[in-house]
């Protein structure tokens, strides 16, 4: 029986469909999804990705997330993030210039741009670019 996944964020419903597998980070570490998996609720980590493949994902899609939580119940996943884009959806251009700008003014007066970093580079790894 295969996962039904949905992945929304606060402004839309970003992809939902059937999948064998998703593999998300969350605050206690990277958490790999199969059907059958015990219930579980995690905060998702700042800057990092979600993978889902197999059924109606295919080889697979890649979304970046930022903040939100994930749940899984009865080969039911929900991926509520504040903030997600598809792979397909990113501009690598301007990923590319918003990590150059926080890496930029890393420092110590700019509280913050560590986040603004981490979203970037998170956004440029789901576009398949090397960070």
């Amino acid at each position: 029986m295969p996962l039904t996944v949905e992945l929304v964020s606060a402004e839309r419903k970003v992809w939902t469909g059937e999948a064998g597998f998703v593999v998300a980070r969350t605050l206690d570490g990277e958490l790999g999804i199969l059907p059958g998996h015990v219930p579980t609720l995690g905060v998702l980590a700042e800057g990092f990705t979600v993978r889902v493949s197999g059924g109606d994902a295919g080889e697979g899609i890649e979304a970046a997330v930022h903040g939100g939580f994930l749940s899984v119940s009865d080969d039911y996943v929900a991926i509520l993030a504040e903030v997600a884009e598809l792979s397909n959806e990113i501009d690598v251009g301007r990923a590319r210039a918003a990590l150059d700008r926080a890496n930029a003014s890393n420092d110590e007066e700019t509280p913050g741009n560590g986040s603004a970093a981490a979203r970037a580079r998170a956004r440029l790894a789901a576009a398949g670019q090397q960070v």
